[in-house]
């Protein structure tokens, strides 16, 4: 029986640990399975981040087989890797630090992983990332699951 409330129907798992990002490192996100999941979307936190020259850009792969996550085409993306990455610039709270961004997956693929690559001298402040799995074939989804 359909369930008319969100609880109900999603699952989140942690796609990126919650962490700073080194100087020029990269963050391997978790793969995501979405077996039993009609999208995911991700849910990416940035922290404070003070040096304006530093960025990061997601990146996010998809895949039949775990082994083998290829890059995902734009035309499977709701929003954009660069809509969701943090780019260099001003550090204003709740635009260029402090801030919640997202990155959708629209693709038939069942496995998925989201990844973080800084660019530039310095590290980061903390960033991390929740995989939101939606539109599930079994309702309710349990909690925790």
């Amino acid at each position: 029986m359909k369930s008319n409330d969100l609880h109900s129907n999603i699952q989140q798992k942690l796609a990126i640990i919650p962490a700073a990002i080194g100087a020029n490192a990269t963050k391997t996100g978790a793969i995501i399975d979405r077996q039993g999941y009609g999208g995911v979307e991700f849910v990416v936190d940035y922290g404070s981040v003070t040096t304006t020259g530093s960025i990061v850009t997601l990146v996010l792969k998809e895949g039949d087989v775990t082994g083998t996550l290829t890059s995902v085409a734009d035309a499977d993306m709701l929003g954009t890797e660069a809509l969701a990455s943090l780019l260099a610039g001003a550090r204003v709270a709740g635009t260029g630090k402090e801030v919640s961004k997202r990155l959708g997956y629209k693709g038939t693929k069942r496995y998925v992983q989201l990844s973080a690559v800084q660019t530039g001298t310095t590290s980061v402040g903390a960033l991390s990332a929740t995989a939101i799995l939606f539109n599930p074939s079994l309702v309710p989804v349990a909690n925790p699951a």
